[in-house]
C-alpha cells in the first residue's frame, strides 16, 4: 500500500486531456466504489484514532498528521452502510476536498485505473435524490459508483449558503444577466443556484460539459448570437462524459461561443488548477465553496465587459 500513491504528481499531465485516473475501494461489500486520485494526498493504514465527543456519528475520530489535526470520516457509515467493524484493519484516502483536508476511512484499497471521462457516465435514471454516487464507470463488466464527496461532507460538516448582506444590495440591478452551471454534483448546482438567487440573477443548469455543450449550440442554432441567452458560465472541472477543462477548450475554440465568461469553480485546489485555466484559456478560477467568495467573483465579472446583459424578449 506504500506505493500506490507513487507517482501522482506525473499523472497531473492528463488533467485537460478529458481523462482521470480512479482510486478504487470497498466499504464492506463486494460493490467498488472509485474517487479521482487528484483528489487524494496519500493512503494510509488506519492509525489509533482519538474520538471527538459531540461529534457527528460517522466521524470516527481524528489524527495528527504531520502537525495537522484531521477528522477522520467512516464513508460507508455516512452513506448508510455498515461501519469498518475495526477501523485499525481499514484504511485511511487522505483527500482534499473544498480547501479542507480530511481522512475517509474505507475497509480496503483496490488498485488505480487510468480512465477517459468519456466512460463516465451519470448515475441511472429513476434512482432517486437520496444516493451518494455523482457518476458511475464499467471495469470488466462490473460497475464501479464514483462517490459525491460533496454531498457526504455538506451532510456531515455542513456548509454555509447565506450571502453577506453587503454583496446581495451590490447584486439589485442584476436581474438582467442569466449564468449557465455545470456540475455533476446536484449538491455542488444547489449551492450556486442558492448564491444567484440571492444576488437576484437567474440560471439554468447542466449535468456535464458535454450537455452544456449541447445547450449551448442549440441556443446558437436558435437565436445566432449566444450572449442574448448567456451571460456567463460557472462550471466544475470534474464531470462525466466531458470534465471543465475540455469543456472551455470546446467553447473557446467555436467562434460563436469563445467570447462567452468561464469561471471554473471546482473542489480541486492549487496552483496546477490556476495553471491549466491559463492553458485552455477560462477567465477566472475559484476553489469551492463560499457563498460570499463566489457571489464576489460573480460581481466583479458581470462588471467585466465580456459579461452581457440578456434582452428581455
Amino acid at each position: 500500500m506504500a506505493g500506490i500513491m507513487d507517482g501522482v504528481d506525473a499523472r497531473t499531465q492528463m488533467v485537460g486531456e478529458n481523462r482521470l485516473e480512479l482510486l478504487l475501494f470497498h466499504l464492506g461489500g463486494k460493490q467498488r466504489y472509485g474517487i479521482n486520485v487528484f483528489k487524494v494526498q496519500e493512503v494510509i493504514q488506519c492509525p489509533p484514532l482519538t474520538h471527538m465527543p459531540n461529534s457527528a456519528s460517522a466521524v470516527r475520530g481524528i489524527v495528527n498528521m504531520r502537525g495537522n489535526t484531521i477528522s477522520v470520516i467512516d464513508l460507508g457509515m455516512a452513506m448508510g452502510e455498515p461501519p469498518v467493524a475495526v477501523p485499525e484493519k481499514g484504511y485511511v484516502i487522505i483527500t482534499e476536498f473544498n480547501r479542507k483536508v480530511q481522512g475517509m476511512l474505507v475497509n480496503s484499497v483496490d488498485r488505480i485505473i487510468n480512465m477517459n471521462w468519456k466512460d463516465i457516465m451519470p448515475p441511472p435514471t429513476g434512482m432517486g435524490k437520496n444516493i451518494y454516487m455523482t457518476a458511475v464507470t464499467k471495469i470488466d463488466d462490473e460497475l464501479i459508483e464514483i462517490i459525491d464527496v460533496e454531498k457526504v461532507l455538506s451532510e456531515i460538516v455542513g456548509q454555509k449558503t447565506v450571502v453577506s448582506d453587503e454583496l446581495v444590495e451590490k447584486g439589485a440591478d442584476t436581474e438582467q444577466y442569466h449564468v449557465l452551471v455545470v456540475d455533476d454534483s446536484s449538491v455542488a448546482r444547489n449551492q450556486v443556484k442558492r448564491t444567484l438567487d440571492q444576488l437576484g440573477i437567474s440560471s439554468v443548469s447542466c449535468n456535464d460539459g458535454a450537455e452544456a455543450l449541447a445547450l449551448l449550440k442549440s441556443m446558437l442554432e436558435e437565436h445566432g448570437d449566444i450572449s442574448k441567452k448567456i451571460s456567463m458560465i460557472i462550471s466544475d472541472v470534474e464531470m462525466p462524459k466531458m470534465d471543465g477543462y475540455t469543456l472551455t477548450k470546446e467553447i473557446r475554440s467555436d467562434p460563436l461561443l469563445r467570447d462567452l465568461y468561464i469561471a471554473l469553480h471546482t473542489s480541486l485546489s492549487g496552483v496546477f488548477n490556476k495553471t491549466m485555466v491559463r492553458k485552455v484559456g477560462a477567465d477566472q478560477f475559484l476553489p469551492k465553496f463560499n457563498p460570499d467568495e463566489l457571489a464576489r467573483m460573480v460581481l466583479e465579472a458581470l462588471e467585466n465587459e465580456k459579461v452581457h446583459a440578456i434582452e428581455s424578449d
